[in-house]
């Protein structure tokens, strides 16, 4: 009795040279609807599915797998003689291999304008369940999900029946997939209810890249993507110049690229270890970056700059004049890349600037479990900015406030940021202590912290900070507010003529 083996296939890549070559290795072949025609087109011998289930395809398709015949075939052990037996009694052929990839449900739902119909009936039911029979039954059939798997298991067939291990590993990708799929579909249905913290929570990733290593040299480490995410991400960029990415790379430029869409005029961000150190608005992006680089001439070298406007060739030539790890922009012209391009490590990275619009959740692993937020969107758009102090701040002063409270959100707490004229002077992050981070801050602004403002990311439970900063020349704070002792810093900023406001909004990042 031939080999059986049943193709049905969405994607049809590399479809007819495999079927060729199963029948020439003398499989008898069986598929379903559009698969079939382009298989008979070929001049390559195949029968119906309905020939072997002896029963039509009903339901515009949606039942034609679903089958004794096909499912007998499928998952009857060779080596279980009763199941043998009873297969030969119902006149069941077995099923030697299986080439099946599903509906796009993805490429569907990333449409615009689709439809919830739409999307329920681009679900696959019998696609998925011929891959689970035979990837359970993978001992005894092969199955095939991706097609770049074909011409490993066409010359495995050709040397041997297919090794154990190859047939396992099929298995598996079998496995991941289909878990891959219902991931995608739960993840729709969930939105659509609008259930933002479900029973259970199911994430599905697609891989872009193996990594040389992780954080250390010790440390594997791949990046992955997820499936549809539209808008400014990492995984989405397009790289054109320069050495291959690494995880920290990856964990930097992500975190400028957050720093830099916060605003809308021409803005520079430059990071070291997922901190900014320097951050410029200004009318031109060469103004922004000169402004950036300012303000930690020192922490920048070796860091990563990102830009939200493209790169002309004058703040190429103020780029290229020290050592950085990545530029991230959304376009660069032609003359900044051919200036650029000459230093062959450097690497540039276009980026889409567009705002996610739909709120998405963080994801934070911990040992044997996941944190999920959502993530932390919050502006000053969102409150009404509050004077705690006898003297309120002037409109220049508001103005350095807003650009602070921009950068603090993205600083490591406890994290304190010193700005003036559109630039970041100091930024203190990540300390044990406020006034730590504010000492570090107002360190790093030198001399220039006369008439600057001071941005916390949560209150001051004493006054020794607004004591460190009217000191060094701060003449106005912007903090949550929300202490129990509130008004000792009320107190230390009026006896210094600073003014303080609270934004009731407080932005912790561990």
């Amino acid at each position: 009795m031939k080999k059986r083996a049943l193709l049905s296939v969405s994607n049809k890549q590399g479809l007819t040279n495999f079927a060729k070559q199963l029948h020439e290795l003398d499989y008898e072949l069986v598929s379903t609807g559009g698969t079939k025609r382009v298989i008979e087109e070929a001049g390559i011998p195949v029968r119906s599915i309905s020939e072997i289930t002896e029963f039509p395809e009903i339901m515009d398709g949606r039942v034609k797998t679903l089958h004794p015949s096909v499912h007998g075939g499928l998952l009857a052990k060779r080596s279980n003689g009763e199941h043998m037996n009873q297969i030969e009694e119902l006149g069941i052929q077995p099923i030697d291999l299986v080439a099946v990839n599903l509906y796009p449900f993805k490429e569907t739902i990333a449409k615009e304008d689709v439809t919830e119909a739409e999307a329920i009936e681009n679900i696959d039911i019998g696609g998925p369940t011929m891959l689970r029979a035979a990837a359970k039954s993978f001992e005894d059939v092969a199955v095939v999900v991706d097609p770049t798997d074909y011409n490993e298991v066409i010359e495995g067939l050709k040397s041997e029946n297919l090794s154990y291990e190859v047939r396992r590993k099929l298995a598996a990708k079998v496995f991941r997939h289909t878990a891959n799929y219902d991931a995608m579909i739960a993840e729709y249905f969930t939105t659509l209810t609008e259930e933002a913290y479900p029973e259970t929570y199911s994430v599905t990733y697609e891989k872009v890249q193996s990594l040389r290593y992780g954080e250390n040299p010790h440390q594997s480490a791949s990046f992955y993507k997820k499936a549809n995410y539209e808008g400014a991400s990492l995984a989405n960029a397009e790289q054109l110049n320069g050495k291959e990415l690494s995880y920290n790379n990856i964990q930097d430029a992500n975190a400028a690229l957050e720093v830099v869409l916060e605003f809308n005029q021409p803005a520079a961000v430059a990071v070291k270890h997922m901190n900014p150190c320097g951050v410029g608005v200004g009318d031109t992006l060469y103004d922004a970056y000169v402004k950036a680089y300012e303000g930690d001439p020192v922490s920048i070298f070796g860091g990563i700059v990102a830009l939200n406007r493209e790169v002309d060739a004058d703040t190429a030539a103020k780029l290229k004049e020290i050592f950085l790890e990545i530029i991230i922009a959304p376009s660069f012209s032609q003359e900044a890349l051919d200036l650029l391009t000459k230093k062959k490590n450097l690497r540039l990275l276009t980026v889409d600037m567009k705002k996610p619009e739909a709120q998405t959740h963080k994801l934070t692993s911990v040992g044997g479990g996941l944190l999920v937020q959502d993530t932390d969107e919050g502006s000053l758009d969102d409150v009404e900015l509050e004077v705690a102090t006898d003297r309120e701040p002037s409109e220049q002063e508001l103005h350095d406030l807003k650009l602070g409270w921009k950068v603090v959100k993205h600083v490591k707490s406890n994290a304190i940021v010193v700005a003036k004229g559109d630039r970041t002077l100091g930024v203190g992050a990540g300390q044990m202590n406020r006034v730590g981070a504010a000492k570090i801050a107002l360190e790093q602004s030198g001399g220039k912290a006369e008439g600057s403002i001071m941005a916390s990311d949560a209150f001051f439970p004493m006054p020794d900070t607004v004591e460190a900063a009217a000191e060094a020349g701060v003449k106005a704070i912007i903090q949550p507010g929300g202490s129990k002792r509130d008004q000792d810093s009320i107190d230390a900023c009026n006896k210094h003529g600073v003014a303080m406001v609270f934004t009731r909004m407080r932005h912790f990042k561990h």
